[in-house]
């Protein structure tokens, strides 16, 4: 795939990069690594000014930025200020946590006869992060706010449509303050990436992406025995059972569906309704779905803009009308526009059943299924019917229900009565092939840390107390 901004609103290539050399990609690596050695002695406080700095910039250039992930990618332009400021919050966090998150953790000194015990975290080295092309600032953000806080640096390999951003996100952190090196974009292909996990001067990896590029992150990370912390894909459900705000979970399925232009991991995909309550709730929900305006997305009155390629649009375009050859009905939308740019119209299709595309596989876009179950039990088994287990949500005001929806649903994120979102203070992360590891919160900064333990004796005593045992 070229590295290059192709504006997805008309299809036209607006900027193209040349792939570094190898030599190219040895001298970053070796920068990163000599930051790394001047990051890791710097002081915590130091660290949060330049991250505070970092983050003064990002909503100094808001509009500027916004306007730049736009172009590159298509999501609206109201969304893509809102994360240039969801990355400017998490600076911040990181900058004024970051000290209790890092600071050394007692233990029992007594239970393991030592004067003093501890765990202490410190930095891993230079940490490659390949990150996907729909949330182009916060998706790096969300590991780079952590990392460079704990010490460590990073090499980020972005999606190859978003070269403008990956290259915006460095010169940031540059003009932060940080060390030479201590971020760098690299503008390769994806053949690249086992090349430079299997350098020794990078330590660990994160991905968020597909289920074939986590495969295979892992498997190269794996040969070289290097921590990875994988975020891939989801088909989230939606639960909504009869005792449910049927208007409120309406409005909040069709941007839980939406958001992005559809284009998040974390959207909902999959809505499992009572059968009490399907109809009505299906009437809701389609309404709302076919009042999105869909156009421009520089338009201020715009909803929905146009997918991220055309090959994206062609793909949920192809599982729509696999579920209609095999008897699904489609509510509303489910036609692929004519005309420049890559639009698809909300969509939602009922009738769904094992077998179709829809049942088993993401659908990245404006695209819902609608699923009819008779109880509880049947909810479940619904939701956990697939192989992801990223998000999930469940609209009930039985406490009872609730209580058993956070124990049932098997997944990374369960939200009850609200939106499955992701927030610094939260860990954020899947189970089964969703992935594995978690970003965000002091868990995620932890993630690229080495977890030391420290135990500090007393005279001989102290020297053999644990010289027999492992």
């Amino acid at each position: 795939m070229p590295i290059a901004t192709t504006n997805p609103a008309t299809g036209q290539v607006l900027k193209t990069y040349d792939e570094m050399s190898d030599e190219q990609v040895d001298a970053a690596i070796d920068r990163a690594d000599l930051a790394f050695r001047q990051l890791r002695e710097t002081t915590i406080a130091q660290r949060g000014r330049w991250l505070t700095a970092a983050a003064d910039l990002l909503e100094a250039e808001r509009d500027e930025t916004a306007r730049l992930m736009t172009t590159e990618m298509g999501k609206t332009y109201a969304a893509a200020k809102a994360e240039v400021t969801k990355c400017a919050t998490a600076c911040r966090f990181y900058a004024a946590k970051a000290p209790e998150m890092l600071a050394d953790e007692p233990a029992d000194a007594a239970a393991v006869k030592a004067r003093r015990a501890y765990v202490r975290y410190q930095p891993l080295g230079p940490v490659l992060a390949v990150m996907p092309w729909n949330f182009p600032l916060w998706q790096v953000m969300r590991f780079a706010a952590p990392a460079l806080m704990a010490g460590n640096t990073g090499l980020l390999k972005h999606a190859s449509n978003v070269p403008q951003t990956a290259l915006y996100l460095e010169d940031l952190f540059r003009r932060a303050g940080f060390p030479e090196g201590a971020f760098t974009t690299l503008l390769v292909g994806s053949e690249t990436v086992d090349r430079i996990l299997s350098d020794p001067r990078v330590r660990a990896a994160t991905l968020t992406g597909s289920e074939g590029a986590g495969r295979s992150i892992a498997a190269s990370a794996g040969r070289e025995l290097k921590k990875t912390v994988l975020e891939l894909g989801g088909s989230d459900p939606f639960v909504v059972m009869p005792s449910a705000d049927l208007d409120k979970a309406a409005e909040v399925a069709t941007t839980a569906r939406c958001q992005n232009n559809g284009q998040s991991c974390i959207a909902a995909k999959r809505f499992i309704v009572h059968t009490d309550v399907f109809d009505a709730f299906a009437e809701k929900f389609a309404a709302r779905m076919s009042a999105l305006r869909v156009g421009d997305p520089m338009d201020e009155h715009t909803d929905v803009g146009p997918l991220a390629s055309e090959r994206g649009r062609d793909e949920i375009h192809a599982q729509v009308q696999d579920a209609v050859d095999n008897g699904a009905t489609i509510l509303c939308g489910g036609e692929k526009p004519a005309g420049d740019g890559w639009y698809y119209p909300p969509t939602v299709v009922t009738d769904l059943r094992p077998g179709m595309r829809m049942w088993s596989e993401e659908v990245f876009g404006p695209v819902a299924g609608l699923y009819r179950v008779a109880s509880y039990e049947e909810a479940i088994e619904v939701a956990n019917g697939t192989s992801f287990g990223l998000g999930s949500n469940a609209w009930t005001e039985d406490p009872a229900e609730q209580e058993r929806f956070a124990t049932d649903l098997d997944a990374g994120n369960v939200f009850i009565n609200g939106m499955t979102t992701s927030y610094p203070e939260l860990p954020f992360g899947g189970v089964r092939n969703s992935g594995y590891g978690r970003e965000l919160s002091a868990v995620g900064m932890r993630e690229f840390c080495n977890t030391k333990t420290v135990w500090v004796g007393e005279g001989e005593a102290g020297a053999g107390a644990g010289a027999h045992a492992e």
